[in-house]
């Protein structure tokens, strides 16, 4: 494709700022432009990036100039500006998640197949190093026939008001009070993502409702959800045979890592992860009945990391705790593949920004699918959805409706090389 990405920023608040620079880097873009309902807001971002503003998400959908809009506002409103943005025929990038309904993430699947527009979602579960290792191995069958994995992201409300004020005003609270499994790619992409083409067929879950923040979260009109919990964990019933347990909590007293597998186990192999060490055990053919245990940090942690893991552990896991290798990317992540344009942008979320942008360009460029295309973050985002119904019924068992894979005729760019 000849013709280059003429994209528009949509939601000028905290996080956007660290995607602005990536998309007027990469050489697959030509323009960049900003929008805000708060004009405040999009004239600084005008200012400090050097961009162009629209004044509205509409104005932004009606321009022939624009081919493509990139959505950072808030979460329950991805839904409806995908889908309005895909019938303005317009290519999407989307924070997570997708979307709060099954119902709207069936309407974006339907448009992408029927318009074979470019859709992306920034899930950074599929680019954290524990998912690429366990996807590795779990590809060369090292682990065999998958058992049981955990996965959980943990991220304390207290952690987050600041991002909430900023979006949602004087009610702040309010928009809050989202159920945790409306977002929960952050935890179930990294278990499904080390198995492509594995899904969720069957779910229970359980919900915390004893948080503090009784004027967060409740069913008294506290929140725009009706939902009284803070923390959500299911056990997924997955169509490979095995079962996974995903936690997503917003109310404990533990920041970071904020998102992680903790357990992957086959039936050959096992893998674990505490607090800053990351360990492979396998069965050892030298002794029978005995495993071979290694050390992989160093495989999966920023070379920062692990140099301060091996000079002052206790010093190293406070670093972790206080962001250390927040930024940066680890050995295991392809990083060979990113445009020697995003050389000194900043990234961020453990080095999975450049990724992402670089994915949505290059499904544009290519006209294949993104790895976290429709189809695959449908498959990490409705089983939460489902999830939260089942805890709010006390733990029934519930069927997850699954989209399916991707047209045949649809090739999904390798993640590991873009297919350079």
């Amino acid at each position: 494709m000849n013709e280059k990405l003429r994209i528009v920023v949509i939601g000028c608040g905290r996080f956007a700022k660290n995607f602005v620079p990536l998309f007027k880097a990469h050489p697959v873009v030509e323009k960049v432009w900003v929008c805000d309902l708060i004009k405040e807001r999009a004239e600084s971002y005008s200012e400090e990036f050097g961009v162009e503003v629209f004044k509205s998400f509409e104005e932004a959908l009606a321009s022939d100039e624009v081919n493509a809009v990139a959505i950072f506002t808030q979460r329950f409103k991805h839904g409806q500006m995908v889908i309005d943005a895909l019938k303005a025929g317009k290519h999407v990038y989307s924070s997570v998640p997708c979307a709060i309904s099954v119902d709207e993430i069936r309407e974006i699947e339907r448009l992408v197949r029927k318009t074979r527009l470019t859709y992306s979602m920034g899930e950074t579960g599929f680019y954290r190093a524990p998912a690429i290792f366990c996807r590795e191995e779990f590809e060369k069958g090292s682990f065999g026939r998958f058992v049981y994995g955990e996965a959980q992201y943990n991220h304390d409300i207290r952690n987050m008001e600041e991002s909430f004020k900023s979006s949602g005003g004087d009610e702040w609270r309010r928009f809050a009070g989202i159920p945790p499994f409306f977002y929960p790619s952050h935890s179930t992409a990294m278990i499904l993502s080390a198995m492509p083409g594995v899904y969720a067929k069957r779910v229970t879950a359980l919900g915390f409702g004893g948080s503090p923040r009784t004027d967060i979260y409740g069913r008294d009109g506290q929140n725009n959800y009706d939902n009284p919990f803070a923390a959500e964990t299911m056990l997924m019933e997955l169509s490979n045979g095995g079962v996974a347990r995903i936690s997503e909590n917003r109310c404990l007293g533990w920041v970071s890592p904020e998102t992680y597998i903790s357990q992957f186990y086959g039936t050959d192999a096992g893998y674990e992860f505490s607090v800053a060490h990351h360990h492979m055990a396998k069965w050892d053919p030298e002794r029978p009945g005995k495993v071979k245990m290694t050390d992989v940090t160093d495989l999966l942690q920023p070379d920062t990391v692990t140099a301060m893991i091996k000079s002052d552990y206790s010093s190293a896991i406070q670093a972790i705790a206080d962001s250390a290798g927040f930024s940066e990317t680890s050995p295991i992540q392809p990083t060979e593949r990113i445009p020697k344009e995003f050389e000194g942008v900043p990234n961020r979320h453990n080095g999975t920004h450049h990724f992402l942008i670089d994915d949505f360009c290059r499904a544009f460029e290519t006209g294949k699918l993104s790895p976290t295309n429709i189809w695959a973050v449908a498959r990490f985002n409705i089983p939460g959805l489902v999830a939260h119904e089942s805890a709010l019924l006390g733990g029934v068992p519930l069927e997850v409706p699954d989209l399916g894979d991707p047209p045949s005729d649809w090739p999904v760019l390798d993640y590991r090389t873009m297919d350079r």
